[in-house]
């Protein structure tokens, strides 16, 4: 049973950590006039990764 709730905490404090770096990269973008089109693939590959994560995630959560 330990061993259940600690993989619950650890999905709880990914998910958390996972949709920080998302708010991150979405401020960044979304409050910057002069990126490059190489800064927005760029941040928009992390954005794809860490989305994939999340679901992962929330999925994993929900079983």
């Amino acid at each position: 049973m330990n061993k259940l709730k600690l993989m619950k905490d650890q999905i709880t404090e990914a998910l958390k950590y996972y949709c920080y770096k998302r708010k991150g990269i979405l401020d960044y973008i979304n409050n910057n006039n002069d990126l490059t089109v190489e800064d927005i693939i760029e941040n928009a590959e992390e954005l794809s990764i860490l989305e994939y994560k999340i679901t992962a995630l929330q999925v994993a959560q929900e079983n």
